[in-house]
């Protein structure tokens, strides 16, 4: 027996094997949670079947139609051209409950409101109206039936009637999507098949056309194009039998025929009852009986299809399918992101309540512990002293994009290094300190910023210890593993922060809580304590880690810490690099302001020269400047930034002419990127704002509105439309922006109070560099530009109401419209001989009609624009109600703000590129829109045997965007992660795009030791 079973084993393994199950199990499942599979693979085969359809028909009809209704096609390219800009930064993304998914169904509900008004898709044999009313009804039919069967399996599962896998509630966005596909698939198929007998005695009839002659000419040479533009008898093969008529309904059941048909209720004697069923009935029935039995299969027995491998093979696969859960980059433009507002919030009240009043740094030195003087164990650490040589890195401003800002942790995690240098290939060890300058998480610094952030890309490049917990709070720091009993017995990598500008946003609560009482970053031990601090390195090197706060200098306390150390314990020959937040070198220049003076004080008359570089971040770019020989006294020789530590991209050809430092002379010797290609990549915000900051919809479609406001309706458009010349078109289209112009101006309150909020609001927005002269006449500039622009979309969307209330395509009806033609030709397309519609009325208590009739009515949107516009230029505003003027000024808003979002983003775009490019102005404001993840880069050191300093500047041009598990990694015994050969997680999904395949060195140099003549010579 246990023979038999052994054999059956491998015997079911082979066929296994055979079948190839994983491959059967990747095209019937999808890497995608359960809600969206349904939905997937029904768009899939919806599309297929509308490209075979539309492919088939005539292409003479397509190309002859197109000649006969150029007008009208012209205005379909207006219109679905502004559409597809609105939507395009929407597409490709994944659905899901947020604005970009609220965008989609949006643009789908007024895109087809507008285009079943126009008339050239009734000339090709389309009728919008039929299929939109088919739609709405098959929909509410659809949701209900789906709501039941749903409500009917989770109570089957609960009385334990089938497997635990249906447990999972669907989604109530599921359902409502997978009967949004099931619709239009009834209604791409029912209007090129269903129901043919309405068709039978319209014959199509060719016509010539003298502009697309040539077809003809081509259908006589070649047999192949003549069988492929009439392809339509293979649809007619196809329609006939696949999608004919099913039958009559004496062929079901008697069941059946109460339940579908209602025939049951005539007795058999219903008068004019139909010998042919619709086929509408079977083909919905046919798609929901499709939906029903997946949904079953696929939560009650689908497990052993779905899985085939054991549960520990099934395991280890879905491991290695994982992929990081990082967040994007911070959308700083997002006029609905609540941790915008809770930055601009936290900013106020730091600025008000704390700047001044109240300092933490003072706490903190009110709460240390005082030793002898200037030795103090909460801020001094001399633990790397004895070192004969030692590697230590640098970066700054982490915490934006994950993606980014793994790219630089993992790059910082590798034991080594190996790249070239020139002509030879060095190899770059871990550094065994790491220093990080401020910035740790954007936009304000928060427990789950800090964590999702900051924590999760380190954590991924470098695990914590195995016995670590993430909630543990560090009260005796530092915290040292087992069998080391002081700091300098440790030999794993360590970390020192300093808080940056966001990081004092809250006071430096964050700060506090995640820094100064925890002990690991990842795989880095942060001994630190206070957020200032002092290390004695080896070969007589110090650095100085300042808290510079939001004052941009340090307090007194920090002052008095700093100078007396300088005095009892820093060498004269020694060397001291200064690090802080902001380099106040560039920004006061910038600014034209001076600031630090602390610092300065600090630099100048206390270190006296021995100060040889400094280095920080805030600036989220590379950039180097060092002195330039001279007789004046150099008190700093090289001033170094490098914010490239995750943050997105900013410029730095608008610092390019910084030349002058406290008196020194000073050459910028290396910069990234380059000054060339910063000032390329500003061209992003003209042709990249709205993709990349979508979200600014929400407030740049209300400010258009606002300034188009009081010039709707425009009545008078005669002059417009009577120019036969398109220069006369012209001519008068943009003399009537100015009329509406001087109208606002003279006559108008609300359009005018928007232009003088939007007016103080550029003018505040100009950088105060400039004087308040300038910066008038730039936000004057500003405005009159969104003004403009404004104007003439009102003028369009106006423009195209009239044309349509001309042809009786609008203002012919009332607000019901579509609802009402629906139910004048419901009888010819959907006959219903038994009454069943009647029946669901009843049933339903008057709700199913009722929810057809209002969800229909919400395509009425341009109707009743049209009506209630040509009622106020008949009688007047004072003729509308209160509730009818909000429901115009309603639907005019909602296509005014298809066509203004775009627009606003493109005005407000060149704006920027301008101001960047050819003013040096908001290099903030024009970098943070594009929100580049690439350009990214660290700092690493050396202190060699003889003492000199050796600077490598690492960087990587293009950061990944997609990650899995390494191998490598997965396969490596578990061990401490900083004794791992491959110890971070994730690696690219290509592996050359890996950073590091990509990594690259952007700048070197050796500061020298400080000989001891040199020192005296400075003093």
């Amino acid at each position: 027996m246990q023979d038999y079973l052994m054999v059956s084993d491998w015997q079911s393994s082979g066929l296994l094997d055979t079948l190839k199950m994983e491959r059967v199990r990747t095209i019937l499942t999808h890497t995608y949670p359960y809600p969206h599979e349904h939905s997937r693979h029904a768009i899939i085969a919806v599309v297929v079947g509308c490209l075979f359809f539309i492919s088939s028909d005539n292409m003479h009809t397509l190309i002859q139609k197109l000649d006969n209704n150029i007008k009208w096609w012209s205005m379909y390219a207006c219109l679905l051209g502004f559409f597809y800009f609105f939507s395009s930064p929407f597409l490709g993304k994944t659905i899901k409950p947020s604005y970009s998914n609220f965008s989609r169904w949006y643009i789908a509900w007024i895109l087809v409101a507008a285009l079943y008004h126009l008339p050239s898709f009734q000339s090709m044999g389309v009728d919008l109206r039929m299929n939109l009313s088919l739609f709405l009804s098959i929909y509410i039919s659809s949701i209900l039936f789906l709501l039941v069967f749903h409500l009917i399996f989770i109570g089957l599962w609960y009385l334990g009637l089938v497997a635990r896998v249906a447990g999972k509630r669907p989604e109530i966005l599921t359902i409502v999507q997978n009967c949004a596909v099931i619709s239009i698939a009834c209604c791409v198929f029912y209007s090129h098949c269903g129901n043919r007998a309405a068709f039978r005695g319209r014959p199509f009839e060719r016509t010539n056309s003298g502009w697309f002659s040539f077809w003809n000419k081509e259908e006589q040479k070649s047999p192949w194009l003549t069988k492929f533009l009439r392809v339509s008898e293979l649809k007619n093969e196809i329609c006939s039998s696949w999608f004919a008529p099913v039958g009559s309904a004496s062929d079901y059941p008697l069941l059946s025929k109460w339940v579908i048909y209602g025939e049951l209720a005539c007795n058999g004697s219903c008068a004019g009852t139909s010998d042919e069923i619709s086929p509408i009935y079977s083909l919905w029935a046919t798609f929901i009986g499709l939906y029903i039995a997946n949904y079953v299969v696929e939560r009650s027995t689908g497990w052993a299809l779905t899985h085939p491998l054991s549960v520990k093979e099934f395991e280890k696969l879905k491991t290695k399918q994982l992929k990081p859960d990082f967040l994007d980059m911070v959308p700083w433009y997002s006029g609905t992101s609540a941790d915008l507002f809770k930055t601009v919030f936290d900013l106020l009240v730091s600025v008000t309540v704390f700047v001044g009043r109240f300092d933490m740094r003072m706490m903190q030195a009110a709460m240390r512990r005082v030793e002898d003087g200037a030795q103090q164990d909460d801020l001094f650490f001399n633990h790397f002293s004895d070192k004969d040589d030692m590697w230590f890195d640098f970066m700054a401003d982490t915490g934006d994009g994950g993606n980014s800002s793994y790219s630089v942790a993992r790059l910082l995690a590798q034991p080594s290094i190996r790249l070239r240098s020139g002509d030879k290939e060095v190899t770059l060890p871990r550094g065994n300190l790491l220093l990080i300058g401020g910035d740790l998480a954007y936009p304000n610094p928060s427990g789950s910023t800090y964590e999702k952030r900051f924590f999760r890309p380190f954590e991924c490049a470098l695990q914590s210890p195995s016995w670590y917990k993430a909630d543990h709070v560090a009260v005796n720091k530092p915290e040292l593993p087992c069998g080391i009993s002081e700091l300098k017995q440790y030999d794993g990598p360590q970390c020192f922060v300093i808080p940056g500008n966001h990081d004092w946003f809250d006071g430096l609560q964050t700060f506090i809580r995640y820094i100064c009482h925890k002990s690991w970053l990842g795989g880095w031990l942060m001994p630190q304590k206070k957020s200032y601090f002092a290390l004695q390195l080896p070969k007589g090197w110090w650095l100085f880690g300042l808290d510079l706060a939001l004052h941009c200098d340090i307090d007194v306390y920090q002052f008095k810490f700093f100078s007396e150390l300088i005095k009892e314990k820093v060498g004269e020959n020694d060397s001291v690099i200064i690090m802080t937040h902001e380099p106040n070198w560039l920004l006061d220049w910038y600014w034209g302001d001076k600031t630090g003076k602390n610092v300065s004080y600090l630099i100048c008359d206390c270190l006296k020269g021995r100060c040889k570089l400094r280095i920080a971040g805030d600036l989220h770019h590379y950039m180097r400047h060092s002195y330039v020989p001279s007789d004046k006294p150099v008190y700093v020789q090289h001033l170094l930034v490098n914010g490239c530590g995750g943050a997105f991209l900013h410029p730095t050809h608008v610092f390019s002419n910084f030349n002058n430092y406290d008196g020194t002379s000073y050459g910028s010797v290396a910069a990234y990127p380059s000054f060339e290609d910063s000032s390329r990549i500003a061209l992003g915000n003209i042709l990249k704002f709205r993709k990349k900051n979508w979200q600014f919809d929400f407030i740049g479609g209300i400010i258009y509105f606002i300034l188009a406001f009081s010039m709707f309706p425009q009545c008078n458009l005669d002059h417009i439309l009577r120019d036969d010349t398109f220069s006369g078109h012209l001519r008068s289209f943009f003399g009537t922006v100015w009329d509406a112009f001087m109208y606002l101006i003279g006559y108008s309150y609300v359009s005018l109070a928007g232009v003088l909020l939007l007016l103080a609001a550029a003018f505040a927005f100009v950088p105060t560099k400039m004087s308040r002269k300038r910066r008038l006449t730039i936000g004057i500039l500003h405005v009159l530009a969104h003004l403009t622009a404004a104007l003439i979309l009102m003028l369009m969307l106006e423009l195209g109401v009239e044309t349509c209330i001309r042809h009786k395509l609008l203002a012919t009806s009332g607000y019901h419209t579509l609802y009402e033609w629906y139910r004048s030709v419901e009888s010819e397309h959907f006959p219903d001989p038994t009454g069943l519609r009647a029946r669901i009325e009843q049933w339903t208590f008057g709700l199913y009609p009722a929810c057809i009739k209002y969800l229909m009515s919400a395509f009425d949107i341009p109707e009743v624009m049209a009506v209630t516009r040509n009622n106020i230029c008949k009688n007047g505003m004072e003729s509308l109600s209160r509730g009818g003027a909000v429901i115009y000024y309603a639907s005019v808003f909602l296509y005014f703000w298809v066509f203004s979002t775009p627009v606003v983003s493109l005005v407000f775009g060149s704006y920027l590129y301008i101001c960047i490019n050819w003013l040096h102005l908001h290099f903030d404001e024009a970098f943070s829109s594009l929100r580049i993840a690439n350009y990214k880069a660290f700092t690493r050191f050396h202190i060699k045997d003889n003492g000199d300093l050796e600077v490598f500047t690492l960087a990587v041009d293009k950061v990944p965007k997609e990650w899995k598990l390494d191998p490598n990694w997965d396969a490596e015994p578990k061990l401490l992660s900083h004794l791992r050969k491959y110890p971070s997680k994730w690696s690219a999904v290509s592996s050359y795009q890996d950073p590091l395949a990509t990594v690259r060195i952007v700048d070197h140099f050796v500061i020298e030791r400080t000989p001891k003549s040199d020192y005296v010579e400075n003093q």
